[in-house]
Protein backbone atom coordinates (compact mmCIF):
# COMPACT_ATOMS: atom_id res chain seq x y z
CA UNK A 1 0.00 0.00 0.00
CA UNK A 2 1.81 3.19 -1.08
CA UNK A 3 1.56 6.41 0.28
CA UNK A 4 -0.71 8.75 -1.30
CA UNK A 5 -2.71 6.55 -2.74
CA UNK A 6 -6.10 7.98 -1.51
CA UNK A 7 -4.55 11.67 -1.50
CA UNK A 8 -7.25 14.17 -0.76
CA UNK A 9 -9.94 11.70 -0.64
CA UNK A 10 -12.58 12.59 2.10
CA UNK A 11 -13.67 9.26 4.19
CA UNK A 12 -15.72 8.75 6.39
CA UNK A 13 -16.11 5.45 8.27
CA UNK A 14 -18.95 4.57 10.97
CA UNK A 15 -17.92 2.91 13.81
CA UNK A 16 -14.26 3.85 13.33
CA UNK A 17 -12.79 3.95 17.49
CA UNK A 18 -11.96 0.43 17.39
CA UNK A 19 -11.68 -2.47 15.62
CA UNK A 20 -11.29 -2.89 12.07
CA UNK A 21 -13.22 0.33 12.11
CA UNK A 22 -10.31 2.40 13.49
CA UNK A 23 -7.84 0.10 11.62
CA UNK A 24 -9.38 1.26 8.39
CA UNK A 25 -9.56 5.04 9.68
CA UNK A 26 -5.45 4.63 9.90
CA UNK A 27 -5.06 2.97 7.18
CA UNK A 28 -6.93 5.86 5.45
CA UNK A 29 -4.71 8.46 7.41
CA UNK A 30 -1.47 6.91 6.04
CA UNK A 31 -2.95 6.56 2.11
CA UNK A 32 -3.78 10.53 2.33
CA UNK A 33 -6.97 10.84 3.17
CA UNK A 34 -9.01 13.04 4.43
CA UNK A 35 -10.66 10.76 7.69
CA UNK A 36 -13.91 11.52 9.42
CA UNK A 37 -15.52 8.85 11.95
CA UNK A 38 -19.24 7.84 14.18
CA UNK A 39 -18.33 6.03 17.38
CA UNK A 40 -22.00 5.83 19.69
CA UNK A 41 -20.80 5.71 23.35
CA UNK A 42 -17.29 5.51 24.49
CA UNK A 43 -15.57 8.52 24.65
CA UNK A 44 -12.39 6.81 26.06
CA UNK A 45 -12.08 5.11 22.95
CA UNK A 46 -12.78 7.61 20.20
CA UNK A 47 -9.84 9.85 22.08
CA UNK A 48 -7.40 7.21 21.26
CA UNK A 49 -8.49 6.32 17.81
CA UNK A 50 -8.63 10.58 16.97
CA UNK A 51 -4.79 9.93 18.49
CA UNK A 52 -3.54 7.24 16.28
CA UNK A 53 -5.18 8.14 13.53
CA UNK A 54 -3.14 11.51 14.17
CA UNK A 55 -0.60 9.96 14.52
CA UNK A 56 -1.11 8.12 11.06
CA UNK A 57 -1.28 11.73 9.41
CA UNK A 58 -4.70 13.00 9.45
CA UNK A 59 -6.26 15.09 11.83
CA UNK A 60 -9.74 13.22 11.80
CA UNK A 61 -13.47 14.96 12.05
CA UNK A 62 -15.26 12.91 14.91
CA UNK A 63 -18.84 12.75 15.64
CA UNK A 64 -20.89 10.63 18.61
CA UNK A 65 -24.38 9.08 17.37
CA UNK A 66 -26.63 6.36 16.41
CA UNK A 67 -26.10 4.93 13.09
CA UNK A 68 -29.63 4.34 13.06
CA UNK A 69 -30.63 8.02 14.46
CA UNK A 70 -31.63 10.03 10.91
CA UNK A 71 -30.80 13.36 13.28
CA UNK A 72 -27.48 12.26 13.77
CA UNK A 73 -26.76 10.90 10.26
CA UNK A 74 -27.83 14.12 8.70
CA UNK A 75 -26.17 16.38 11.17
CA UNK A 76 -22.85 14.76 10.20
CA UNK A 77 -23.11 14.44 6.45
CA UNK A 78 -24.05 18.32 6.64
CA UNK A 79 -20.91 19.24 8.85
CA UNK A 80 -18.99 17.07 6.72
CA UNK A 81 -20.26 19.51 3.23
CA UNK A 82 -19.46 22.11 5.31
CA UNK A 83 -16.10 21.34 5.98
CA UNK A 84 -15.06 19.19 3.38
CA UNK A 85 -17.59 19.80 0.67
CA UNK A 86 -18.72 16.24 0.37
CA UNK A 87 -17.65 12.80 0.89
CA UNK A 88 -15.64 10.50 -0.96
CA UNK A 89 -15.70 7.30 0.10
CA UNK A 90 -18.22 6.34 2.90
CA UNK A 91 -17.34 2.65 4.70
CA UNK A 92 -20.55 1.25 6.79
CA UNK A 93 -18.81 -0.34 9.48
CA UNK A 94 -20.52 0.24 12.52
CA UNK A 95 -22.59 -3.28 13.71
CA UNK A 96 -22.35 -4.71 17.32
CA UNK A 97 -21.58 -8.37 17.87
CA UNK A 98 -23.73 -10.24 20.25
CA UNK A 99 -24.12 -14.12 21.00
CA UNK A 100 -27.57 -15.70 21.81
CA UNK A 101 -29.11 -18.42 20.79
CA UNK A 102 -32.92 -17.17 19.25
CA UNK A 103 -34.76 -18.77 22.55
CA UNK A 104 -33.17 -16.30 24.42
CA UNK A 105 -33.32 -13.61 22.04
CA UNK A 106 -35.46 -10.34 23.03
CA UNK A 107 -36.85 -8.11 20.53
CA UNK A 108 -34.79 -5.27 21.44
CA UNK A 109 -31.89 -7.43 20.74
CA UNK A 110 -32.84 -8.29 17.00
CA UNK A 111 -33.61 -4.35 16.67
CA UNK A 112 -30.39 -3.03 18.15
CA UNK A 113 -28.41 -5.57 15.61
CA UNK A 114 -30.63 -5.10 12.56
CA UNK A 115 -30.94 -1.15 13.00
CA UNK A 116 -27.04 -0.36 13.57
CA UNK A 117 -26.22 -2.33 10.81
CA UNK A 118 -29.03 -2.44 7.83
CA UNK A 119 -31.10 0.93 8.73
CA UNK A 120 -27.21 2.89 9.93
CA UNK A 121 -25.90 1.68 6.19
CA UNK A 122 -29.58 2.94 4.56
CA UNK A 123 -29.34 6.53 6.14
CA UNK A 124 -25.94 6.88 5.84
CA UNK A 125 -25.99 5.68 1.99
CA UNK A 126 -28.65 8.03 1.06
CA UNK A 127 -27.29 10.74 2.82
CA UNK A 128 -23.67 10.81 1.32
CA UNK A 129 -25.43 9.80 -2.09
CA UNK A 130 -26.22 13.34 -3.42
CA UNK A 131 -22.59 14.69 -3.13
CA UNK A 132 -21.42 11.47 -4.98
CA UNK A 133 -24.30 11.93 -8.07
CA UNK A 134 -22.97 15.16 -8.18
CA UNK A 135 -19.33 14.46 -8.37
CA UNK A 136 -20.20 11.21 -10.56
CA UNK A 137 -17.76 9.60 -8.69
CA UNK A 138 -17.53 7.56 -5.19
CA UNK A 139 -17.28 4.66 -3.17
CA UNK A 140 -19.35 2.81 -0.22
CA UNK A 141 -18.19 -0.29 1.61
CA UNK A 142 -20.05 -1.90 3.60
CA UNK A 143 -18.81 -4.86 5.91
CA UNK A 144 -20.56 -7.82 5.55
CA UNK A 145 -19.39 -11.53 7.21
CA UNK A 146 -18.88 -14.74 6.33
CA UNK A 147 -21.14 -15.79 8.90
CA UNK A 148 -24.13 -14.24 6.11
CA UNK A 149 -23.27 -17.59 3.82
CA UNK A 150 -21.14 -19.89 5.61
CA UNK A 151 -22.41 -22.78 7.24
CA UNK A 152 -21.14 -21.84 10.73
CA UNK A 153 -22.82 -21.39 13.63
CA UNK A 154 -23.28 -17.77 13.88
CA UNK A 155 -26.18 -15.75 16.18
CA UNK A 156 -29.77 -15.20 13.73
CA UNK A 157 -29.73 -11.82 13.90
CA UNK A 158 -26.41 -10.94 12.86
CA UNK A 159 -26.39 -13.64 9.90
CA UNK A 160 -29.59 -11.65 8.66
CA UNK A 161 -28.58 -8.83 9.11
CA UNK A 162 -25.33 -9.30 7.40
CA UNK A 163 -27.34 -11.03 4.89
CA UNK A 164 -29.66 -8.30 4.73
CA UNK A 165 -26.08 -5.79 3.81
CA UNK A 166 -25.59 -8.06 0.89
CA UNK A 167 -28.54 -7.76 -0.85
CA UNK A 168 -28.38 -3.89 -0.44
CA UNK A 169 -24.89 -3.88 -2.13
CA UNK A 170 -26.07 -5.55 -5.15
CA UNK A 171 -29.30 -3.27 -5.42
CA UNK A 172 -27.27 -0.10 -4.77
CA UNK A 173 -24.20 -1.03 -6.79
CA UNK A 174 -26.68 -1.62 -9.69
CA UNK A 175 -28.87 2.07 -9.28
CA UNK A 176 -25.95 4.43 -8.87
CA UNK A 177 -23.50 2.73 -11.36
CA UNK A 178 -24.68 4.97 -13.89
CA UNK A 179 -22.68 8.08 -11.48
CA UNK A 180 -19.27 6.19 -11.76
CA UNK A 181 -20.59 5.20 -7.76
CA UNK A 182 -19.20 1.76 -6.80
CA UNK A 183 -20.42 -0.05 -3.84
CA UNK A 184 -18.75 -3.40 -3.03
CA UNK A 185 -18.65 -5.47 0.26
CA UNK A 186 -16.00 -7.14 2.08
CA UNK A 187 -17.05 -10.54 4.49
CA UNK A 188 -14.06 -11.01 6.47
CA UNK A 189 -14.17 -13.98 8.90
CA UNK A 190 -12.70 -14.20 11.99
CA UNK A 191 -10.43 -11.60 12.87
CA UNK A 192 -8.34 -10.54 15.80
CA UNK A 193 -10.67 -8.15 17.48
CA UNK A 194 -14.69 -8.00 18.00
CA UNK A 195 -16.68 -11.59 17.71
CA UNK A 196 -13.60 -13.67 18.13
CA UNK A 197 -12.79 -12.28 21.41
CA UNK A 198 -16.60 -12.83 22.50
CA UNK A 199 -16.90 -16.68 21.70
CA UNK A 200 -16.28 -19.87 23.66
CA UNK A 201 -12.67 -20.87 23.72
CA UNK A 202 -13.90 -24.80 21.89
CA UNK A 203 -15.99 -22.45 19.06
CA UNK A 204 -12.87 -20.32 18.38
CA UNK A 205 -10.57 -23.94 18.25
CA UNK A 206 -13.52 -25.50 16.20
CA UNK A 207 -13.41 -22.64 13.82
CA UNK A 208 -9.48 -22.74 13.89
CA UNK A 209 -9.50 -26.31 12.77
CA UNK A 210 -12.36 -25.74 9.76
CA UNK A 211 -9.63 -22.78 8.29
CA UNK A 212 -7.22 -23.95 6.09
CA UNK A 213 -5.29 -21.27 7.02
CA UNK A 214 -5.19 -22.26 10.34
CA UNK A 215 -5.47 -18.93 12.15
CA UNK A 216 -7.57 -15.55 13.00
CA UNK A 217 -7.30 -12.88 10.22
CA UNK A 218 -5.60 -9.56 11.44
CA UNK A 219 -7.36 -5.67 10.93
CA UNK A 220 -4.73 -4.40 9.21
CA UNK A 221 -4.13 -6.66 6.38
CA UNK A 222 -8.07 -6.12 5.91
CA UNK A 223 -7.44 -2.27 6.08
CA UNK A 224 -4.76 -2.54 3.34
CA UNK A 225 -6.83 -4.41 1.17
CA UNK A 226 -9.85 -2.16 1.48
CA UNK A 227 -7.34 0.88 0.79
CA UNK A 228 -7.24 -0.29 -2.76
CA UNK A 229 -10.82 -1.50 -2.63
CA UNK A 230 -12.05 2.50 -2.30
CA UNK A 231 -8.93 3.99 -4.13
CA UNK A 232 -9.13 5.40 -7.46
CA UNK A 233 -7.60 2.34 -8.87
CA UNK A 234 -10.44 0.27 -8.38
CA UNK A 235 -12.23 1.72 -11.38
CA UNK A 236 -14.86 -0.86 -12.35
CA UNK A 237 -15.33 -3.08 -9.65
CA UNK A 238 -18.54 -3.12 -8.18
CA UNK A 239 -21.59 -4.94 -6.77
CA UNK A 240 -18.88 -7.45 -5.40
CA UNK A 241 -18.24 -9.19 -2.62
CA UNK A 242 -14.57 -9.66 -0.63
CA UNK A 243 -14.05 -12.41 1.02
CA UNK A 244 -11.36 -12.45 3.70
CA UNK A 245 -11.42 -15.90 5.55
CA UNK A 246 -8.35 -17.61 4.88
CA UNK A 247 -9.85 -19.95 2.83
CA UNK A 248 -12.91 -21.16 5.36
Amino acid sequence: MGPGRLAGKRCLVTGGSRGLGLALCEAFARAGAKVAFTFSRNVEDANDARRRIEQAGSEPLVFQGSVADAAHVGRTVTALGEAWGGVDVLVNNAGPTQILPLALLDEADWDAVMNTNVKGAYLFSRAVLKSMIRARSGHILNVGSFASERVVEAPIHYAAAKSALRGMTEALAREVGRYDIKVNLIAPGLLDVGLARSLPRHRLDEYLTQCPMGRLGTVVEIADSVVFLVSDENSFMTGAKLVFDGGL
